[in-house]
């Protein structure tokens, strides 16, 4: 898991990072790494913001000097709906605010241990049940939602992914630097499949299969090739009939 403290207090920062390394070393078998990231304002985590991988769960102090810790988190909705958020503070009074920026938590100061586990307790189970790949565009890391991706396509040493229509917002074309051959051993075989040789498709956004064509929910089509095209039937009854 990759995690980020935004805190201004030393004290709370230090007593949260004990909390989060004892549960991290507690559950290292079943998690694996835990990376720990420490802030000491909103404005140096969003600097860094778009340098780093993405992360699992934000910390977040409400009260900082300069930007507040919940104008913060409205700028990282905005590029990331998927981060659990976590708000430590002395006070009450932004709770109503936090169902705006899908708040996971409130935890009220002074910390206490059994409280952060179950944030983390939480936002590692989430993880499990969510499935993203990590690929990079020309300029950014970006976290994929597979479960949103039509299909990816070929483009000479890189490739495109098309994500489905009606869950992008504006462009739906990513223009990635793994190549297809790197996407294949990236995205699970369970739900995806080659239907062509520069195409590979997610079974469970394929609206219907045709001789020289396949088609998504959202109404785009890519081409199957007849080598493999009984195999795309294949996947398609088996992941929606069994």
């Amino acid at each position: 898991m990759r995690i980020a403290i935004i805190e201004d207090e030393q004290l709370h920062k230090d007593l949260l990072t004990v909390f989060i390394k004892k549960w991290a070393d507690e559950n290292k078998n079943s998690l694996g790494e835990t990376v720990i990231k420490s802030y000491e304002n909103a404005e140096q985590f969003l600097f860094n913001y778009d340098d780093e991988p993405p992360f699992d769960i934000l910390f977040v102090d409400i009260q900082m000097s300069g930007m507040n810790g919940m104008d913060m988190a409205k700028r990282v909705r905005e590029r990331d709906k998927d981060v659990s958020l976590v708000f430590t503070t002395g006070i009450t009074d932004y709770i109503q605010e936090g169902y705006d920026v899908e708040a996971m938590n409130y935890l009220i100061k002074p910390l206490k241990e059994d409280k952060v586990y179950k944030c983390l307790e939480k936002a590692a189970a989430r993880k499990k049940t969510d499935k993203y790949i990590i690929v990079h565009t020309e300029e950014d890391i970006y976290k994929l939602d597979t479960e949103a991706v039509n299909y990816v396509e070929a483009r000479g040493h890189r490739c495109i992914v098309a994500m489905d229509k009606r869950l992008s917002k504006g462009n739906n074309i990513i223009d990635i630097r793994e190549s297809l051959s790197e996407m294949e051993k990236l995205l699970d075989k369970g739900d995806f499949v080659k239907c062509h040789r520069s195409y590979i498709c997610r079974i469970g956004n394929i609206y219907r299969i045709e001789k020289t064509d396949v088609y998504f929910d959202d109404g785009s089509a890519i081409p199957v090739s007849r080598r493999m095209y009984d195999n795309v039937n294949k996947a398609f009854i088996k992941y929606f009939c069994t």
